[in-house]
């Protein structure tokens, strides 16, 4: 007889890859149980991929109000009111919180509030209760990584971005990856002024190049102040400054200094391993914390299993996902699934929208014998009756042995939207001759994928 655990599965964190994996052992008949101390749904429903976007859609009429002026419509709209977003943002994501809670009790997955620790390979506390499982699934996520400058207190993260009161009239966003960019877009689109500062010489490293020179000549066009190989150096809050004006006093390494309402600090994100009894019991952690898996997710301790951020690979939640399901099916479907990294589709949702999928120029030139580029950038048919000077940027790449499609990037109106088609075409190991047979839709953006057909001169 095997022992006689209270549950077949425990999940520590309910967000999206352990909410996934907890209905998805449930449908086969596991006994699972989700332990959450926080709000159902994770990062990306409460302070990530839904809010953002949220605000990123609220962010847009800044512009559209404008260009509508150039198809006849006169508009005299009312002040921009924040408040009204943020209480509209937080009553969807509480009913969000909501169906994902409905969704785990139609599964028949019990919900356990509360911190969950590991106490041994098959034992986990919740508050003063323990459980036994025969399998333990860490879905804990990520947390936003802080500076360590002085006045870092002074400064929030993209966790607390959600919850301002008020609209700063000025603003310093630290970073220079996908959440900085695009929160930086977000507020100077809703009258913000807003300086992005980073440390590299570029925005948006892993991207392809052109994308990346494209997106900040693109941002700066709009009024985006960014300076790049610059570092925070210091935030001090100043006293007897009148209510409402600026009182964060931001130094950095080149001397220069601003005078903000706000400083948002957005330089990545790490997992979150901490005080969950891992690091004790002997679970192998990476150098940033992140649970060290094998192809099918299991930990240095065979009952322990790891996915999403937490495991410190690609932080995306369509990942979580993926790798959620394919626990659950191998731990009870007898399957012996594994998840390809390839061909990941991924978008930034600044103005204009940046959105990819494959490889870069610079990836597929090492990978590859020979390529050819295909590269257009025009202004979009939908400003030119306005006065937007807003462009957009379509680029191919493709293996000149083969002639598959190695990478499709973008940066324009509707990106992802456009570019989750074309994932599908890579998916499948599409070729340039099968894109150049492909009709298009007329008149649109997307067509220009299809009619490509004067290469990029070789250097």
């Amino acid at each position: 007889m095997g022992k006689d655990y209270d549950f077949d599965l425990i999940v520590i964190g309910a967000g999206s890859g352990g909410v996934r994996a907890a209905r998805r052992a449930a449908s086969y008949g596991a006994r699972v149980a989700i332990c959450e101390d926080s709000d159902v749904g994770g990062t990306c429903v409460n302070v990530g991929c839904v809010p953002k976007k949220l605000f990123m859609y609220g962010s847009m009429f800044s512009q559209t109000i404008a260009d509508a002026a150039g198809y006849g419509w006169k508009l005299t709209p009312e002040a921009f009111r924040w408040r009204t977003l943020v209480a509209n943002k937080d009553r969807e994501i509480n009913r969000l919180n909501s169906i994902y809670e409905t969704l785990l009790e139609q599964a028949g997955a019990q919900l356990l509030r509360g911190r969950g620790v590991v106490k041994g390979p098959h034992q986990v506390a919740v508050g003063s209760e323990t459980y036994e499982a025969k399998h333990i699934l860490i879905a804990t996520g990520s947390f936003p990584f802080q500076l360590s400058i002085p006045g870092q207190e002074h400064a929030i993260t993209s966790n607390e971005i959600f919850h301002l009161q008020e609209l700063p009239e000025r603003m310093v966003i630290i970073g220079g990856g996908y959440i900085a960019v695009e929160f930086a877009s977000i507020f100077h689109e809703l009258g913000v002024e807003t300086t992005l500062v980073h440390r590299g010489d570029k925005l948006l490293r892993g991207f392809d190049e052109d994308v990346r020179d494209f997106v900040q000549n693109e941002l700066e066009k709009k009024g985006l102040q960014i300076r790049l190989k610059t570092n925070l150096t210091g935030i001090q809050k100043q006293a007897g400054a009148e209510p409402g004006a600026p009182t964060l006093h931001t130094s950095f390494d080149i001397g220069s200094e601003l005078t903000v309402g706000l400083v948002l600090t957005a330089v990545g994100r790490i997992p979150k391993t901490e005080g969950l009894g891992l690091r004790s019991l002997g679970v192998k952690l990476g150098t940033r914390g992140g649970v060290e898996v094998d192809s099918h997710y299991r930990s240095s301790i065979p009952s322990i299993f790891a996915i999403g951020d937490v495991i410190d690979r690609v932080q995306l939640t369509p990942i979580a996902l993926a790798e959620g399901s394919i626990v659950a099916r191998n731990l009870f479907d007898s399957a012996q699934e594994t998840l390809s990294y390839e061909h990941i589709p991924t978008a930034v949702f600044c103005q204009p929208n940046v959105a990819t999928v494959g490889l870069t120029e610079a990836e597929a030139q090492t990978k590859h014998e020979q390529i050819t580029v295909y590269r257009s950038s025009f202004r979009p048919m939908q400003y030119t009756l306005t006065e937007n000077q807003e462009r957009s940027l379509m680029k191919l790449i493709v293996d000149d042995t083969s002639d598959k499609v190695l990478g499709c990037h973008m940066v324009g109106p509707h990106a992802a939207e456009i570019i989750q088609g074309l994932a599908v075409a890579l998916q499948c190991g599409a070729t340039k001759a099968q894109f150049d047979a492909t009709l298009g839709i007329h008149p649109t953006a997307a067509e220009e994928f299809v009619t490509m057909r004067t290469p990029v001169p070789r250097p």
